[in-house]
């Protein structure tokens, strides 16, 4: 295969519509527990490590997305856990441990639904995070690659990988490594995951305001705070869910 930006455009191209068509009916079941959710004045909170950060930035906090959205980051707990800047590094997201504390420092409540995202789905951190979520009685959807993951091994005590724990998968398409076009001395380059999780989050995100729309219902939906009355149309919206929802940390 030819490296080259026209090539990953075409496999770009290929894997957005596999992962389109394979995932719909997912993306309809992770829509049905999240407008629930908000329905019951329950708030989405999401958490990526590493390059899944920007699935919990998709989701959280952005023009166009829903208002009662949470972004959960490792950084939490320095920028709110009173932790040293030292405490994280590129290994931190291995640690069951961390989890603990990253839901401690989180404005849970009993309605909220959560979005996990990690693309090898076996990291200890992201695992012990979705057992906790779980033993809370919360609603999980996960984001992961079933062909990474599967050919993986969990980093974490029980075994378990993130998508064992989910109550939706979907499924971001990303081959093994994330990485799509092979290079001649070993190696791909050209990674996916990120551009196709954002698509899952934007499609679970349109269908649940169809959702309540459907139900008669106001989304509480972002304008961008780049236009007039944006500020003033989110802070009326925000207001509703203060103390739930973090913005620029």
């Amino acid at each position: 295969m030819t490296v080259s930006a026209e090539a990953y455009l075409a496999v770009v191209t290929e894997t957005i519509g596999r992962v389109a068509a394979s995932q719909r009916e997912a993306v309809g079941r992770a829509a049905d527990l999240i407008a629930e959710a908000v329905r019951a004045d329950g708030v989405v909170h999401a958490f990526g490590t590493g390059h899944s950060e920007a699935l919990a930035m998709e989701i959280a906090g952005r023009a166009g997305g829903l208002v009662p959205t949470n972004r959960i980051a490792l950084r939490d707990l320095v920028l709110l856990g009173g932790e040293p800047a030292d405490r994280l590094g590129p290994f931190l997201e291995r640690d069951p441990s961390v989890a603990h504390r990253l839901y401690e420092l989180a404005p849970v409540r009993p309605t909220d639904v959560f979005v996990l995202a990690s693309n090898s789905g076996v990291n200890g951190a992201m695992v012990e995070f979705a057992t906790l979520v779980k033993e809370h009685g919360h609603p999980l959807v996960a984001i992961t690659s079933a062909q990474h993951s599967d050919r993986m091994a969990s980093r974490h005590p029980s075994g378990r990988r993130l998508s064992d724990l989910a109550d939706v998968v979907l499924d971001n398409g990303a081959p093994y490594g994330d990485a799509t076009l092979p290079l001649p001395g070993g190696g791909a380059v050209g990674a996916v995951s990120s551009i196709t999780a954002a698509l899952l989050a934007q499609q679970i995100t349109v269908e649940v305001v169809a959702r309540l729309l459907a139900a008669g219902e106001r989304p509480p939906v972002y304008l961008s705070a780049n236009i007039p009355d944006g500020d003033a149309h989110n802070t009326e919206w925000e207001a509703r869910y203060a103390g739930r929802i973090r913005r620029g940390a």
